[in-house]
């Protein structure tokens, strides 16, 4: 964001933080704060630095918003397969591989170096810093759709629809899921909270703890792959979207995904079952078999409903191919 002063005269009285909400609202109330803190806000000429500073009606009040810094990750040209981008978002099908945001062990190649690279120069800040505003993650090893906000009323916007969990009808997400086994049932809700594993801190876990936190997923079977099943399709409906929620809810139901090296581990033998073939695609994995496959929310600025879909990703698709084509009797039971 270039620096840039906002002026005008109050249409209400009150706060002086929730009086600048109502007249900028492109900029988060806690990045007014951190700006009338800084000393960028002046009320009839003289700074003020207190947010509970009473503002009254008709009173002059100036804002100076100063450009933002620049982003601590580098920029880095990485091929991004973007499904649809404007001045507000970006919507992105991640590979597989693919890290979302810069950590340990992953101070580059993520998708936010990606991403500096490709619109650094129209991000506008989200909280004062030039950086894309990520409101939701996939795993490194899941491919499929994203949206990340470039300024500040996007990452707001876009904020509130994943804080409701897709409740309010706004927002809708759907992931394609191949699963040892078949569920009893050709469609169910999966409830069972998730907290952060006490044995290992890389994994979640299904908790009763206190700190759990809800978890709900919504499952049905799309297809069966040998009879009794070896393997199924599953399109999962999330309600909530807590870390890993889909790999622990269909293994704490007996049907892990395919390829799950962290949740899954236990059912390994269970590629015994496959055919020679299709053993062969599964082993050609690079993760877990899950892909992102459709993602719907409002637009944050225009209000415009936007709906995505993406399509298996070509090691998804073989892995489809090869258990479609086996037949019963290449399984062995």
């Amino acid at each position: 964001m270039t620096a840039e002063d906002v002026n005008f005269d109050a249409e209400l009285s009150g706060r002086l933080d929730l009086v600048l909400k109502h007249h900028v609202a492109s900029l988060s109330r806690a990045r007014l704060q951190r700006l009338i803190a800084d000393g960028a806000v002046a009320v009839n000429g003289a700074a003020v630095r207190d947010v509970n500073f009473k503002v009254a009606l008709g009173q002059s009040v100036a804002l100076t918003v100063p450009e933002a810094a620049p982003a601590t990750p580098r920029s880095e040209n990485i091929p991004l397969d973007i499904v649809y981008e404007d001045k507000d978002i970006l919507v992105i099908d991640k590979p597989v591989g693919l890290v979302v945001h810069p950590g340990a062990g992953n101070e580059d190649g993520t998708l936010v170096n990606a991403l500096l690279a490709h619109c650094g120069d129209s991000l506008s800040g989200i909280g004062g810093v030039k950086r894309p505003g990520i409101v939701h993650r996939i795993d490194k090893n899941t491919s499929g759709l994203l949206v990340v906000a470039k300024n500040d009323l996007a990452h707001q916007e876009l904020s509130a629809q994943f804080a409701s969990h897709g409740r309010d009808g706004r927002l809708e997400r759907q992931y394609l899921a191949f699963v040892w086994g078949a569920p009893p049932r050709k469609a169910g809700t999966i409830n069972a909270a998730i907290a952060r594993s006490t044995s290992n801190r890389q994994k979640m876990a299904i908790s009763n703890a206190a700190s759990a936190r809800e978890a709900i997923t919504h499952y049905e079977i799309m297809e069966e792959f040998g009879q009794p099943p070896v393997a199924s399709l599953i399109r999962c409906t999330l309600e909530t979207g807590r870390t890993h929620q889909i790999r622990l809810h269909m293994t704490h139901i007996g049907h892990p995904l395919l390829g799950d090296q962290v949740y899954g581990s236990g059912y390994k033998s269970a590629a015994a079952r496959l055919g020679d073939i299709a053993r062969t695609a599964l082993n050609q994995l690079k993760g877990q078999a899950l892909h992102a496959s459709t993602l719907g929310f409002d637009h944050p600025r225009t209000g415009r409903k936007l709906h995505f879909e993406s399509p298996l990703p070509a090691v998804l698709q073989a892995l489809h191919a090869k258990l479609s084509a086996a037949s019963a009797t290449e399984f062995k039971s």
